[in-house]
């Protein structure tokens, strides 16, 4: 699907089919036709396919052809299953027009469109549109990680201040515990990736298409990066501390799913230990000895019984006394 925008009064709005008065085209999931109609507006450049996009080197995501800066960052999407799913997105920012190619939606692609007139450098360009899309996606990834951070909370929650009244209730939060820090660490590791591919994406556009100024050697759109470089910086610390949490209520599950798995084989121990003396004595009794006086006896087959019964309750209040249970 193919969207193209123009800029008019200060805003973003949608172009018809004449595409050459457009300051972005937004190239979603293209087909070959859409392909062909945003070719020839590329300034010479060529438009990447999928396996492209998806190559690691940095010479294929970053590099410039022509009077185009190609940059391809890995972002993040929220699929309709609340899954997070991560796809490469790649900018041609060329002197009359933006181009963006994705197989995915991020949000900030359906709404910055709305937002454009309200950043504070405008839209008027084909650079203030590219870095107004950035600054809407590092504000996406900052709140993806309030999730992340949000769900921890949960998750610790759940583990150090609820746990269940039986074994197998239990052992069932603690299943779903460990999947939803799994979950939660998947999603943190994605969101990294992001932020990795979009700090580099931004530091080179500091270096190609935002020039220092003729006058005081700066230029307002540097600053603007400089801004978006540093809020980056700052989502990377915090993903960090995410990622030391992660481990934190990871090892906290671990260590509860141990102290759970402890009280089962200390029952089980138990028990056996409760049926050791009654099990000596019905041994003893069944060697089948030829002089066993008991055995000729009335009252041997009750007395058998009582010592049994008898060790076992005398082991239980044993252990009772000890603290084992």
């Amino acid at each position: 699907m193919l969207s193209a925008y123009e800029y008019r009064d200060g805003r973003l709005v949608a172009a018809g089919e004449a595409l050459e008065q457009t300051i972005w085209i937004d190239l979603f999931q293209p087909t070959e036709e859409d392909l062909a109609r945003a070719a020839p507006l590329a300034a010479g450049a060529t438009l990447p396919s999928l396996a492209d996009m998806k190559e690691i080197e940095i010479s294929n995501r970053l590099y410039r052809e022509g009077d185009v800066d190609v940059v391809t960052v890995m972002l993040p999407a929220l699929e309709p299953d609340e899954t997070i799913s991560t796809g490469p997105v790649t900018f041609m920012l060329g002197p009359e027009r933006l181009i963006t190619i994705r197989h995915h939606a991020p949000r900030p692609f359906q709404t910055y469109p709305q937002r454009a007139d309200k950043s504070g450098f405008g839209c008027a360009t084909p650079e203030a549109v590219a870095l107004g899309l950035t600054e809407e996606i590092v504000a996406r990834l900052a709140d993806l990680l309030e999730r992340v951070g949000d769900r921890l909370d949960g998750v610790s929650r759940d583990v150090l201040g609820r746990p269940g009244h039986g074994a197998r209730q239990q052992s069932a939060q603690l299943q779903t515990v460990l999947e939803r820090v799994a979950r939660a660490g998947d999603v943190l590791s994605r969101l990294r990736l992001s932020l990795l591919t979009l700090e580099r994406g931004l530091g080179f556009l500091m270096q190609t298409v935002v020039a220092p100024g003729p006058k005081d050697g700066t230029s307002p759109l540097r600053a603007v990066i400089a801004t978006q470089l540093a809020d980056i910086h700052a989502l990377v610390e915090h993903a960090d501390f995410l990622s030391s949490k992660v481990s934190l209520v990871l090892s906290a599950t671990m260590g509860m799913i141990d102290l759970a798995q402890n009280d089962t084989v200390r029952i089980v121990s138990v028990v056996a230990a409760l049926f050791m003396p009654p099990t000596l004595i019905a041994s003893l009794y069944g060697m089948n000895f030829t002089h066993m006086p008991e055995l000729a006896q009335p009252w041997g087959y009750p007395v058998a019984l009582a010592l049994m019964v008898a060790s076992a309750g005398l082991t239980f209040l044993f252990f009772k006394w000890r603290g084992w249970l």
